[in-house]
């Protein structure tokens, strides 16, 4: 059974929601929408820009952009890479290899000019900053929280604003639903590497994949992300028990990051882009024992292939029980690097969870 405590509690209490808790100040993440765009002119927002989330449906190579500094610089023209696409269970399914998603590091900029490819529909562009907005008081664990072992910021603590989540009218933009575990899945967040301040990029990832004018998910889509220090972050919201990602039961809860097989399936994001570059040694541990932890849990084996059935749907895939998002779909994720060290990644948290 999976439990959470904080280090002054009792490891039977299974509970961190009830912990002491102490108040902290975290900058409100402030965001605009362009609305769906193909070619724009300058794009600007009352706010230092720290990231633009992108999506749009067609080609997904030819897509450039360049930002303009409040000095009135004008940087040049950049291709755009793609980034880690996810999605819900339940909906049509859009050939992956035509749906396109980017997290794109801005810099502070002042505004932006957006090229999108010939045919590209359905483009869309939010601009996101998450660190210098208004400061809001946050109450947050005074101990260090753990789970199986692990140590992890809650979403308290790395400043999920829980009022994302809502609709105007109060009602839950993606309620929770829980599924027996099958399957874990490794990504990457195809952000900067060497990241000064991680939490404020997950706050950024949140925004992009909750709000209606990005993602429109209703919530992050990981259930963990990593940083290169190997701090673990929690992700969906999974209820008011304190047990991230699961109910009470050991089901977890359905996220957004495998589109069409996220029920029943984990999903572990690296911050940061492993395309070329390995992640870091803190970072690579942290992935093996939550991957570990998670196995063991659950009574998988991590070395396994495996048939998902999603229970959603009844769509099926034959993958690695520890797989990288492009097992599942078209995509660059988790990176050429990440992705070919899973084999070895397996034999250790199979090492790991023997111990």
């Amino acid at each position: 059974m999976v439990s959470a405590t904080t280090s002054s509690s009792s490891k039977s209490s299974g509970n961190s929601a009830d912990s002491p808790k102490h108040i902290e100040n975290i900058p409100e993440t402030r965001a605009t929408a362009a609305g769906e765009v193909k070619q724009t002119a300058v794009q600007t927002a009352e706010f230092p820009i720290q990231y633009l989330g992108l999506a749009w449906i067609g080609a997904r190579r030819g897509a450039s952009i360049r930002f303009h500094q409040e000095d009135g610089t004008i940087g040049a023209w950049h291709n755009l890479h793609t980034g880690c696409a996810g999605g819900v269970d339940g909906a049509k399914l859009i050939d992956s290899a035509r749906a396109a998603t980017a997290l794109i590091a801005a810099g502070g900029a002042s505004g932006y000019e957006l090229w999108l490819p010939d045919g590209a529909q359905s483009g869309s562009v939010i601009a996101i900053d998450a660190k210098g907005g208004p400061m809001r008081q946050v109450s947050v664990p005074a101990e260090p929280t753990r789970m199986l072992g692990q140590r992890y910021l809650s979403r308290a603590a790395w400043g999920a604003d829980e009022n994302k989540r809502f609709y105007k009218d109060g009602s839950e933009s993606s309620p929770p639903k829980y599924y027996p575990v099958q399957a874990l899945s490794v990504h990457h967040t195809a952000t900067p590497n060497n990241d000064p301040d991680p939490a404020a990029t997950v706050r950024a990832i949140y925004e992009h994949h909750a709000s209606k004018d990005g993602e429109d998910f209703g919530d992050i889509g990981y259930h963990f992300l990593i940083d290169e220090a190997g701090r673990v972050y929690e992700g969906r919201w999974s209820g008011e028990d304190g047990i991230p990602a699961h109910d009470k039961e050991g089901k977890v809860v359905t996220a957004f990051h495998t589109k069409g097989f996220n029920s029943g399936n984990v999903g572990i994001a690296l911050l940061g882009t492993f395309n070329e570059q390995q992640p870091t040694d803190a970072a690579r541990k942290t992935l093996v024992r939550l991957l570990a932890g998670l196995a063991k849990s659950h009574k998988l084996d991590p070395e396994a292939n495996i048939t998902f059935n999603n229970p959603v749907d009844g769509a099926k895939k034959n993958v690695p029980m520890i797989s990288g998002h492009r097992d599942w779909l078209a995509t660059e994720c988790p990176g050429g690097t990440l992705y070919g060290g899973l084999p070895a990644l397996r034999s250790e948290v199979a090492a790991e969870g023997a111990r």
